[in-house]
């Protein structure tokens, strides 16, 4: 007897199967979605912080990547200057909020634009100009390609695959970002000295060779630049909101204060620490040129024209949506599996097809009007999780951890904060956005790629491969760092370095195509992320 491969039933495989199945399970607790927000014991007031957590966890890495997108276009993208690339992710970045919140399965996830997204935006960049394509239509049709192949990935159930997912995939992928931020970083203070130092030598060899010092005419040419202290000043500001960032981040910590205060005043280290160098760089060097060149000049939203490409053109735009679309996977799935990871203690569900789905559809949106794509990010995601939780401090063989209770599993808190965000696009810019100098921006940068490293074990046990042996062996304070149920303790000292090599190895060859000067190889990173999944299960150390 022979039957269909697309046989209905209980047991039957069908397209779409998963993601149906997902839709209705979601349907049925969707008005508690909604109810849990309100309802229950401290609800409202763990709301309320939340919404302003998510409200600046989002804004400022919004206002950031619009920076970054601009650097890395030369402000071709749409044509724009740095403002508009600014407006253009604020915008998005409030829809994407607000039609995830209502309609996305998983309410924890958070969809940012990303480190890696940037950097496949500036790899289509590099190829248009390259081929003679034009950009915005360009960008529009791998948009386009990409979110088609995520369709098909949902409705094939392709997520089962995230099974071969390992904790070793989702830390080396963490520890990429972390590297991709820190390198734009670096990038941009390399750019700005070489901006404002170039000029400086060229008016040292006008003074040498004319007799200008006997003369009224000025010592420096007009077009000349030498800005040492614009240079200085950046290198400050850049390097001070990291530092006053990681210092209220460590706050809690510390003894002084109370707990609850040293616990407001690390949550709250971001938007502190941003405002405080904004306001230094803006008012107490404002005799001091600044980077920053904000200005609002064109339309938001512009229809891109994807019918103006050469045939040759589509195919292209095929090859960087298919790479593109596992970058989408990657990094969406991944997000899920941690948020939907059995320690949080969700009631209501994992809906990875529902989820990759959706996304597809917003992403075809922001394609189509030239706006930054997006998809479940890290670490918003479960620290929008933690922000809903009850947490509860446990003691275990003498080592302290907190374990969470329980998670209010609501949409409110996302939805609010977008609803802000939106609103934010109105009276933030041009002013006071006009106030945030970039280099505080990419400060902000360097502090995301450095908490990110907190608790990344690949992070923890590179470390070990340069710490003293005597100092994880028998110190008290690596006693306390690593209970003795913690599997450094346990694992011989040989095949816990022989594993973190393998992983280096791996981290290596991903940021040798990630960051390749050839953008025709850059464009395969995500490719070469998928495949070091099967690496885990065939490699046992």
């Amino acid at each position: 007897m022979s039957s269909s491969i697309f046989q209905f039933g209980p047991n039957a495989w069908y397209p779409f199967r998963g993601l149906t199945e997902e839709f209705k399970r979601r349907l049925a607790v969707y008005p508690s979605d909604f109810l849990d927000g309100v309802t229950g014991h401290r609800t409202m007031q763990k709301l309320f912080s939340t919404v302003v957590f998510l409200y600046f966890a989002c804004l400022l890495p919004a206002i950031a990547f619009g920076v970054l997108n601009d650097d890395n276009t030369n402000g071709a993208i749409s044509k724009l200057s740095t403002m508009q690339h600014v407006r253009k992710v604020i915008i998005a970045q409030a829809i994407g909020g607000i039609f995830f919140s209502l309609c996305g399965g998983q309410p924890m996830i958070i969809l940012l634009t990303t480190v890696p997204l940037a950097i496949y935006i500036k790899v289509i960049f590099k190829i248009s100009q390259e081929l003679g394509y034009d950009f915005f239509a360009m960008y529009a049709c791998v948009g386009l390609f990409c979110q088609l192949f995520l369709v098909l990935y949902s409705a094939t159930e392709l997520c089962s695959l995230m099974k071969l997912a390992t904790r070793s995939a989702e830390e080396m992928f963490s520890l990429f970002i972390a590297i991709a931020f820190t390198v734009e970083s670096i990038r941009a203070i390399h750019n700005i000295f070489l901006k404002n130092y170039s000029g400086c030598d060229d008016a040292i060899i006008t003074l040498h060779n004319s007799s200008v010092l006997n003369s009224s005419s000025p010592l420096i040419e007009d077009g000349v630049l030498c800005r040492r202290d614009t240079s200085i000043l950046y290198m400050l500001l850049m390097f001070g909101t990291l530092w006053l960032g990681l210092f209220l981040y460590n706050f809690r910590k510390t003894p002084y204060l109370t707990r609850s205060r040293r616990e407001w005043l690390a949550d709250y280290a971001l938007p502190a620490s941003v405002l405080i160098m904004s306001f230094t760089g803006s008012y107490c060097f404002a005799d001091i040129a600044s980077e920053s060149e904000l200005r609002v000049e064109i339309p938001l939203m512009h229809l891109a024209d994807i019918f103006s490409l050469p045939p040759s053109g589509y195919f292209v735009c095929l090859l960087l949506g298919f790479s593109l679309s596992f970058l989408f996977f990657m990094d969406q799935n991944i997000t899920s599996a941690i948020v939907n990871n059995p320690q949080n203690k969700l009631k209501k569900g994992s809906t990875q097809n529902l989820d990759l789905f959706v996304v597809a559809l917003l992403n075809v949106f922001l394609s189509v009007f030239g706006l930054p794509w997006m998809h479940g990010a890290l670490p918003h995601s479960p620290l929008h999780l933690r922000a809903l939780a009850d947490v509860e401090e446990r003691v275990s063989q003498g080592h302290v951890h907190e374990v969470i209770m329980n998670v209010r599993e609501t949409r409110l808190a996302t939805l609010i904060a977008h609803v802000l965000i939106l609103i934010s696009t109105h009276y933030l810019i041009p002013y006071p956005l006009q106030l945030i100098p970039t280099s505080v921006l990419h400060g902000l940068f360097l502090y995301m790629a450095l908490t990110s490293l907190s608790g990344n074990e690949m992070f923890e046990r590179l470390l070990l491969l340069i710490t003293e042996q005597i100092a994880y062996q028998l110190i008290d304070e690596f006693q306390q760092a690593y209970p003795p149920t913690h599997y450094i303790r346990k694992v011989p000292q040989r095949k816990v370095h022989l594993f973190t090599a393998c992983q280096l190895l791996q981290l290596v060859i991903l940021c040798a195509f990630g960051f390749s000067p050839y953008p025709f190889i850059e464009m395969v990173f995500p490719i070469v992320c998928f495949f070091f999944l099967p690496i885990r299960l065939v490699s046992r150390p």
